[in-house]
Parts: C-alpha cells; sequence; structure tokens
C-alpha cells in the first residue's frame, strides 16, 4: 500500500529542479510515490524527469502535451495518486533529509484530516522563516474557526498547498481539486473551501520545507494576462462563500482580503503590460461592483485612506468604458 503520494508539478525550471529532486532522494521510502507531472516543458526540465525516473525510487512521470498551468498539473497528480496521504511540492523548492517521514508520523499522531506547516523562504541566499498564522502548534482544532478574525491575517491567507500534509478522505470528498485552468491565485480558492469543509486540522512548527521566491522566471515575476487569474480565483472565494451556511459572519472576511489583494496589484502598475494594466482596472471595478455592497462599504470604512481612496474611485469607474479601452 502506497502511504504518500508526493505531487510536483514542473515547467521549465531546469536550473532549478535538481535541488527539488536531490531533496526527493533524500525522503524516499519504500511506501512512498513521487508523481512529477511535466507542464509541457520547453527546456532540459523533461530530460531530468526522464531520469530521476530511473534513478529515484517511487517517481512516476506524467506530462502533459500543451501547458495548461498549476492547477491543472496538480489535479494530473491526484488523478494519478494512490496514497492515503497527499502532499504537494513545486518544482523549484526544496525538502530537508527525511522531512516527509517525520510529518508523516506528527500526522498520524494527532489523527486529523490535514496540517499545515511553517516554512522558510529562499530569496537569493537570504534564509527567512514563515508561520502559518495560527497561534496554536500541535492541537487539533475545527479548520472553520480558524478563518476569521476578519481584520486579522488567518490560516486561510496562508494559501500554499505545498506547506501540509492532507488525508486522502479529502480527495474522496472532492476537497483537494483545484480549479483547471487558473495560472494564479490557484491556492486560494483551495484553501479556503478546505478551511470550511474539512472537520480537523493542526499546524506544525515544521521548518524543512524551503521555498524558492523571486526567480525570474516565476509567473508572479512576469506581469502577463496570467496575473489577473487571480480576479477569477477571488470571485470563486466570494461566490463560495455567499453560499456557506455561515455566509453572513465569513463574508466581511472574504471582501476584505479580496480588496487587499486588488489594492495591491494597483500599487504596483509598472510590473503589468500596459493593456493587462487597463484589463485589471476593468475586471477589479466590475468585481468590487459585484461585492455585496453594505460588506464592502463596512469593509472600505475600515481600511486605511490610501487603499480605501484607491477602491472607492475604482468602484465608481465605467467599466464597459474600461473594457473598451482595453480591447
Amino acid at each position: 500500500m502506497v502511504k504518500l503520494s508526493v505531487i510536483v508539478p514542473f515547467y521549465n525550471v531546469q536550473a532549478f529542479a535538481p535541488d527539488t529532486l536531490r531533496s526527493l532522494r533524500a525522503n524516499t521510502r519504500e511506501d512512498f510515490e513521487f508523481i512529477l507531472v511535466d507542464d509541457c516543458s520547453t527546456d532540459g526540465t523533461p530530460d531530468l524527469l526522464r531520469r530521476a525516473q530511473d534513478e529515484i525510487e517511487g517517481v512516476v512521470v506524467r506530462r502533459h502535451e500543451r501547458n495548461a498551468g498549476l492547477a491543472t498539473a496538480r489535479n494530473t497528480g491526484l488523478d494519478a495518486a494512490r496514497g492515503e496521504y497527499i502532499a504537494f511540492l513545486d518544482g523549484d523548492d526544496w525538502l530537508a533529509p527525511g522531512h516527509y517521514a517525520a510529518l508523516l508520523a506528527r500526522t498520524e499522531a494527532l489523527g486529523c484530516a490535514f496540517v499545515r506547516t511553517d516554512h522558510v523562504q529562499v530569496t537569493g541566499t537570504a534564509r527567512t522563516v514563515r508561520r502559518v498564522p495560527h497561534g496554536l502548534r500541535g492541537v487539533v482544532s475545527d479548520p472553520r474557526d480558524a478563518i476569521l478574525p476578519a481584520g486579522r491575517t488567518t490560516s486561510v491567507d496562508y494559501a500554499f498547498a505545498w506547506a501540509g500534509l492532507y488525508h486522502r478522505s479529502l480527495l474522496d470528498r472532492g476537497l483537494l481539486r483545484f480549479t483547471d485552468g487558473l495560472r494564479t491565485a490557484e491556492d486560494r480558492p483551495w484553501i479556503w473551501r478546505l478551511h470550511r469543509e474539512a472537520e480537523s486540522f493542526a499546524v506544525l512548527g515544521t521548518l524543512s520545507h524551503f521555498y524558492r521566491r523571486g526567480i525570474a522566471s516565476s509567473l508572479t515575476q512576469i506581469g502577463d494576462e496570467r496575473q489577473l487569474d487571480f480576479i477569477r480565483a477571488y470571485d470563486q472565494v466570494i461566490a463560495d462563500t455567499a453560499a456557506d451556511r455561515d455566509a453572513e459572519i465569513l463574508m466581511p472576511k472574504a471582501v476584505r482580503t479580496y480588496c487587499a489583494v486588488i489594492s495591491h496589484h494597483l500599487g504596483s502598475p509598472e510590473k503589468f503590460e500596459p493593456p493587462v494594466a487597463r484589463t485589471l482596472k476593468s475586471l477589479a471595478a466590475a468585481a468590487l461592483r459585484n461585492m455585496p455592497k453594505a460588506v464592502l462599504d463596512d469593509v472600505l470604512d475600515s481600511m486605511d485612506t490610501e487603499r480605501a481612496t484607491l477602491l472607492r474611485r475604482l468602484r465608481r469607474r465605467p467599466v464597459l468604458t474600461e473594457r473598451a479601452s482595453a480591447a
């Protein structure tokens, strides 16, 4: 029986994949499988994965015939996963030796549906510890209780799918699948759904996952239209929250988070290509108009003046005119 399936999407990460693959080799166990999904890479990544299949125990390679994005690549891995537990890893990150065995042992001892973990952020030569914004460590809790309060950073804002371990029962219930085609912010509707619908979780203070940030090939560094998928991702968060039994309680958190992300992107227009920046304004204006008005008004009243003014002006923009100018 396969105890753990680790899903690792790769796309044009030839320079970094060797570190990732070496760390998987240092985490092998006879009941672990590593599902490496090549999302139609055009560099030397496919050759590295073919060699890994021959050299690393438990490696299975799946390849997309066209590039589909991280969300779809993870779903391809989920379709192939046989493990009792599921983990995710990005193709440019790496792990300390024995990371998965230790994480699995602690998760099984707790007996919860999923765990979330701290991690080390790597930017060039700098190392920074990033903590799950949840005070309790090693204590089983209701994940729904970790969504709020609205005005504070909480566990749903720590939306790294790879920072954790998940029982297969969540996959069987459809809670681990991602929205196909999302190119960015794919973790956002995913983490909200997990916290709303899973029955238990815990946070572990492990620091054996190394997240590489700020590399030039990362989508977060590229200012094309794929960046705008955050609108579709957060629209899904709003729609799903509106359908929840506690919609009135949870909606202020969803709206506030969405507003913060919109203002963040609008605050750095230089990172987008000009047509994309215009489309961003149009889509963001439409998103604001579609939010529950009373909730949005309360959220804007509670935000700092600079961001609130920016968002109020955007909400008043004639959406159709912006779309026309972007065409």
